[in-house]
Formats: structure tokens, C-alpha cells, sequence
């Protein structure tokens, strides 16, 4: 287990805050009942299982890529910064666009940006996100150039099997991002974990594809490179092991549920969501949804849920915010910031 950083009252902060954000889902809407019946179930079941309506799915021509360029541009906008000002671009994606190179130097190139700016991709499945966010924080510290643009970014909807009730239901498209920078006195990252928990690592996979178990007709045949899921199993990793490790960052920070002001966690299943923040202690109306119209995203789920909370005004300057990615690894990852307001309530770009 790794943490960054420190949150205690009165000690100074990282120094990086986020300085904009940025999102963008498809424009095709998927309801429950065109997932439904391919999966075997009704949209009741779907609603009462998992909270979820619908979802967004990319066009045969849209790449994660694009997704990240759109939702990076956003970002960058809110921020108001160019591309020419990023010493660095990290994607968070476990669908890239393909094996090599990595998505982040299609979005550097996509975004215009120079020559310098490194670009590299984390897949921390569902976790990815929040790892890309500790990551970037500390290489900007030793940085010449004082940006970096963290993206979460998925097409799921690439390696789902229709007829998998577990996972076809779930799964949404989009892209989200964030602009880090230098932070005002009192506001910015204050802390950050990052685990892993390896031996359970088969609750989530795609087993072939990759250099364990290559493509062949054989693998193909029998839909080893469609997305797997054991829900029940995910269920009880979070609450055994989310739950606590939530619960043990928020007090080592020096603070207490009660002190949220916003808890952003990976949109992973409504029901599921629900009983987390009703267990951690969270304050009614404190916690931030959007699977009911984009279901899981994946690595986007939560800088998607923040840009939105963010363009809402929701969130004013100085609040506290949590932002806790959990899934496949198993990995979890959480950081915790004091906002620092430089954002216009706009609308998010579809594609």
C-alpha cells in the first residue's frame, strides 16, 4: 500500500490542485431495454439490481481516444490552458486503442500538443483514474512546466458479451479529465492512497489477448476476450476491504465522514453505491451518482462524476473531496483535496 502526501489540520498541502475539468459521452443513449433482452433479463430487473437506465455507446469509428481528446479539450478549457502548457498527459484506460503505442501519445498528438510533453497510459482497470491522478501529482512536483492532464477513459462497450447479465448491463462509454496545477494557499490534493490485492485478481479480467493466452480462432471461439465479472465476489471486496481502507485514509487525513463535503466514488453499480456511503457514514446528499444515465465507465466513472458535480456549482471553493476508484486488480485508490474553484458551469461535449 502506498499514500502520498498529508491531510492533518494545519500542515501544508502538495502545492497541485485541479484546475479544471472535463468529460464527454457519446451521443448514442442505450436504455435498459435494448441491453435486456440479449442479457435475459427486464429493464425492472436492471433498475431494481443495479439502479442503472441507461448508458452511452461509442460509433464504430469512435476510439477511447477520441473520447480522451474531447474530454481533455474541456478541461483544458475550464482551466484555461493550451496543450503547449502540459509537461504531462497520462491516460487511464483498460481498453486502449490498441496494444502499442500507448493512448496517451494519440491524445498528445490529437490535442496538438509539443514535442516535450511526455504522455504515457496507466491501466489500473476501474482504480486507473485515481492511480493516474497520484502519479501525475508528484512527477508535476519535479517538473519544469507547472500542468499536467489526467484522463480516465473507457469503451467497454468493445469487449462486453451481450448475453452476460453481469457485466452487459453495467458498462457504459466516456471519457473524463482533469486539468492539475499550482494550488492556492489551503486548497489543493492533500492526500492520497494507492493498493493492490493481487490474489484476488480474477474477479476481474479478460483473459486472452495477451501474451499469457495470445488471440487465436481458438480463443475467439470461445469468448475468452470478452470482459469477466464476478459480481458477488466484487461485492464482498468492497466490503471487506474498500470499506475499511475508505474509512482508515479519511481519519489518518485528520478528518471524519461528516467532514465530506463531496464523496465521488467509481460509479460501479447504484445498489452497491447506496449501501457503501450508508456504511462509511456519509452525510445524506453528499455523495455524487451518475450511473443512473451513464452506468459503470470504468476508468472515466469518476472524473466524469466530478466533472459534472463541478459544472452543476455544486462545489464551492475550499470544500473537501473524496475521489475513491475501486475494481480490477483488485486495486483501489483514493484521494482526498480541498477544491479550489476555477471552473464555469458549462455543459460537457458529446460527441
Amino acid at each position: 500500500m502506498i499514500t502520498t502526501g498529508t491531510a492533518r489540520s494545519g500542515r501544508p498541502n502538495t502545492g497541485i490542485a485541479i484546475l479544471g475539468t472535463g468529460s464527454c459521452l457519446p451521443s448514442h443513449v442505450v436504455g435498459n431495454d435494448e441491453v435486456a433482452a440479449a442479457a435475459g433479463v427486464t429493464d425492472e430487473w436492471i433498475v431494481r439490481k443495479t439502479g442503472i437506465r441507461s448508458r452511452r455507446r461509442a460509433k464504430p469509428d469512435e476510439a477511447t481516444s477520441d473520447l480522451a481528446v474531447a474530454a481533455g479539450r474541456a478541461a483544458m478549457e475550464a482551466a484555461g490552458i493550451g496543450a503547449a502548457d502540459l509537461a504531462l498527459i497520462v491516460v487511464a484506460t483498460s481498453t486502449p486503442d490498441q496494444p502499442q503505442p500507448a493512448t496517451a501519445s494519440v491524445v498528445a498528438d490529437g490535442l496538438g500538443a509539443g514535442h516535450g510533453t511526455a504522455a504515457f497510459d496507466v491501466n489500473a482497470v476501474c482504480s486507473g483514474f485515481v492511480f493516474a491522478l497520484n502519479a501525475a501529482q508528484h512527477l508535476l512536483a519535479g517538473s519544469d512546466s507547472p500542468y499536467a492532464l489526467v484522463i480516465g477513459a473507457d469503451i467497454y462497450s468493445r469487449i462486453l458479451d451481450p448475453a452476460d447479465r453481469r457485466t452487459a448491463i453495467l458498462f457504459g462509454d466516456g471519457a473524463g479529465a482533469v486539468v492539475l496545477g499550482p494550488a492556492r494557499p489551503g486548497h489543493g490534493l492533500l492526500a492520497g492512497r494507492l493498493a493492490g490485492f493481487g490474489a484476488e485478481r480474477d474477479l476481474i479480467e479478460v483473459p486472452a489477448g495477451g501474451s499469457r493466452l495470445p488471440a487465436s480462432a481458438e480463443t475467439l471461439a470461445e469468448g475468452r476476450h470478452y470482459f469477466t465479472m464476478n459480481g458477488r465476489g466484487v461485492r464482498d471486496f468492497v466490503n471487506a476491504t474498500v470499506t475499511p481502507a475508505i474509512t482508515a485514509f479519511v481519519e489518518e487525513s485528520g478528518f471524519g465522514a461528516g467532514d465530506l463535503d463531496h464523496f465521488v466514488p467509481h460509479q460501479a453499480n447504484g445498489r452497491m453505491l447506496e449501501a457503501l456511503s450508508a456504511t462509511l457514514g456519509i452525510p445524506d446528499g453528499r455523495t455524487r451518482y451518475t450511473y443512473e444515465d451513464f452506468g459503470n465507465t470504468g476508468a472515466a466513472s469518476v472524473p466524469i462524476t466530478l466533472d459534472h458535480t463541478a459544472r452543476s456549482g455544486r462545489i464551492g471553493d475550499g470544500d473537501l473531496v473524496l475521489l475513491a476508484g475501486f475494481g480490477g486488480g483488485m486495486a483501489m485508490g483514493l484521494s482526498l483535496l480541498r477544491w479550489q474553484l476555477n471552473h464555469p458551469s458549462t455543459t460537457t461535449p458529446d460527441l
